[in-house]
């Protein structure tokens, strides 16, 4: 399955990958060659954390470059009237009476904790292209799922506030 991102995440992920290369890359090379001018390396505290920064710099450029390879692009267009990408919902969850605040956004912004959730996600596909008012049948297997209301809708747009996921 391909990641569903638009361009801005795309322009997002380039300018962070331009970042690690030029900026961070650098800098973990410097703390590296530093540590290594301390001595013996195999009780190094600072020469092991010093690589351990490194890789994991290389690891995230390699994530973002992979990201942007295999991703398939959408686009945020959607009627003023129906939920689509970075709306902000209120959902209604029938089942817990309780009203929950949502916003969609491609797969790798998706955070459920801050209210941020994928519009890939099982929640996030139900609801896509619904008004106001609409109750929606959220399938979570072929044996279970679950009701919700729309109550609200916000045509919030990409302020690029929302970040991308770790990994």
């Amino acid at each position: 399955m391909f990641d569903k991102i638009t361009e801005n995440d795309i322009k997002k992920m380039k300018e962070e990958i331009a970042h690690r290369k030029l900026v961070v890359r650098k800098e973990a090379l410097e703390a590296v060659k530093e540590a290594r001018a301390h001595g013996d390396l195999s009780e190094n505290f600072e020469y092991h954390a010093a690589k351990k920064d490194k890789n994991l710099n290389e690891s995230r450029i390699r994530y973002l470059e992979g990201m942007i390879k295999t991703a398939q692009i959408i686009t945020e267009d959607s009627k003023e009237d129906e939920i689509g990408l970075y709306n902000t919902v209120d959902l209604y969850f029938e089942d817990d009476d309780e009203i929950e605040t949502y916003k969609l956004v491609t797969t790798v912004r998706g955070n459920s904790m801050k209210g941020l959730i994928s519009s890939e996600s099982p929640l996030g596909r139900a609801v896509m292209g619904h008004k106001v008012g609409d109750r929606v049948f959220v399938k979570i297997s072929d044996k279970a799922g679950y009701y919700v209301v729309v109550k609200r809708l916000d045509n919030t747009k990409d302020d690029g506030s929302d970040r991308l996921r770790s990994y």
